[in-house]
């Protein structure tokens, strides 16, 4: 054996434990075992209660009302957190990616070799 077949084979099995070590913590993540990473937070406002003295003060109350109406129907926490899963589902399948390369480049290296 030559060390570019050997290389090759490395590089196989680094690719594969790449991808075996994505779809674990993917499954880890939507199986609710790990949090995926808080690439997007949220951090709760609190809404101040006044009364509008003028008409510019009505519309922003009306405004805030319907803010906070919406709030209710699709809660922030939510939204975030569908944000953090669709950047983690982009991330992995970056790595998967990767992961596939690097291990043709062994595959081409191994064969090239023989």
């Amino acid at each position: 054996m030559n060390l570019g077949r050997i290389f090759g084979w490395i590089l196989i099995l680094v690719g594969l434990a790449i991808i075996v070590a994505v779809l674990y913590f993917s499954y880890a993540v939507f199986t609710g075992k790990m949090h995926t990473p808080e690439v997007f937070k949220y951090d709760k406002i609190p809404a101040a209660l006044t009364m509008p003295p003028n008409q510019e003060d009505i519309q922003n109350s009306i405004d805030e009302a319907i803010q906070e109406q919406i709030r209710n129907i699709v809660p922030s926490e939510f939204i975030a957190q569908l944000f953090n899963l669709i950047s983690w589902s982009i991330f992995a399948a970056l790595l998967i990616f990767g992961g596939a390369k690097i291990s043709s480049i062994g595959i081409k290296l191994s064969k090239k070799e023989q």
